[in-house]
């Protein structure tokens, strides 16, 4: 998403300086040419503030952009080195207090504690979604009009391109999907993306009709995703090809694409699938999921973690999909170029 927003500010004629605490990053690739890296010297975000600092007091930035949490608490520490009068603002991605609602008391504190310390000390934040600034809000006691809510930038016309690249697995072609719809399902095989309900309501479902499942990503619950499939009997009708450099021909050219989550900020590859014309299902996870499906008018949310209500809504969004040009209108606020239009507009808007 930085990498769009950076290509974005870009395209609208803004030059970019962007500071880096890690560069071994694989998106540094698709970095547009205009934009200049600088390294703070430090792979370690909080050290990475004495070079943040250097910069800031050379180049005396009226505005600095920050992506994260810990990148905004080294940014206050570093104007604090520098001296300078430097304005922050904070993009915030995450639900912080539904994926920490499992930890202990002591461990949310210890989270919670530095953010409520330093928080006050940034000008503006940016939440990508209504839930994720109603979460800021409550978890660091910020001032209501201090955020401001912008899409993420998901849709650019490098997307657009790599979905008509070849279909990338046999389940895909259209003769096969003719005889065979697929649901698809896209994220890291951990906890969160709770693809294990995902595949309980698929099994429902393929008791009902033919159909196939495929989930595409990498992560720690690969082998219990695996087993789970093995004791339900489906392992012909279900994939887990691993993580996929180009995962939207995958989207372009599902029937069906699913978002199983337990939490999330606001989900990318919800309104990518939309953005392609695929129809979607989607659990009313915190947060992202009910605002860009405008409550279920465009495609239906179930409760997390029930697969008897994902599955009907699976079968249901099968047999009555939504045109594609609707999906693709619902979904224009997240094209690149309106959320970097309306990043600048706040940026200026502090500047002056």
């Amino acid at each position: 998403m930085l990498v769009n927003l950076m290509q974005g500010f870009v395209d609208l004629g803004h030059p970019v300086d962007l500071l880096l605490a890690d560069d071994r990053s694989q998106h540094l690739s698709r970095l547009p040419a205009a934009v200049r890296c600088i390294r703070t010297g430090s792979r370690h975000t909080q050290l990475a503030a004495f070079g943040l600092a250097r910069y800031l007091r050379r180049h005396r930035p009226p505005v600095l952009l920050v992506a994260k949490d810990r990148a905004g608490r080294a940014a206050v520490l570093a104007r604090r080195l520098a001296g300078t009068d430097t304005r922050i603002v904070l993009r915030l991605g995450t639900n912080l207090s539904t994926a920490m609602a499992e930890r202990s008391a002591v461990n949310r504190w210890l989270r919670y504690a530095p953010i409520r310390r330093l928080y006050p000390s940034i000008e503006r934040i940016v939440a990508v979604s209504d839930g994720v600034a109603a979460d800021t809000r409550a978890i660091a006691y910020y001032p209501h009009e201090r955020i401001r809510v912008i899409r993420n930038p998901v849709i650019t016309p490098d997307m657009q391109q790599r979905a008509l690249q070849a279909v990338p697995h046999p389940w895909l072609n259209p003769a096969q999907r003719a005889q065979c719809p697929v649901v698809l399902g896209a994220g890291r095989l951990e906890r969160q993306k709770d693809f294990s309900t995902l595949i309980q309501a698929f099994a429902r479902v393929r008791r009902q009709r033919p159909c196939r499942l495929i989930l595409i990503g990498e992560g720690g619950w690969r082998e219990r995703l695996t087993q789970q499939i093995a004791a339900l009997e489906i392992e012909a009708d279900v994939d887990l090809p691993g993580h996929q450099s180009n995962p939207y021909p995958f989207l372009a050219n599902a029937d069906l694409f699913v978002l199983s989550s337990a939490w999330e900020g606001s989900p990318n590859v919800l309104t990518e699938a939309m953005a392609l014309g695929t129809p979607v299902v989607s659990t009313d996870c915190p947060s992202g999921p009910r605002e860009t499906l405008a409550g279920g008018r465009f495609g239906p949310l179930v409760p997390v973690g029930d697969a008897d209500a994902l599955s009907e809504a699976m079968a249901q969004t099968l047999d009555h999909p939504l045109p594609p040009p609707v999906l693709k209108d619902a979904v224009s606020d997240y094209h690149y170029l309106k959320s970097a239009a309306r990043y600048l507009e706040l940026l200026d808007e502090i500047e002056g």
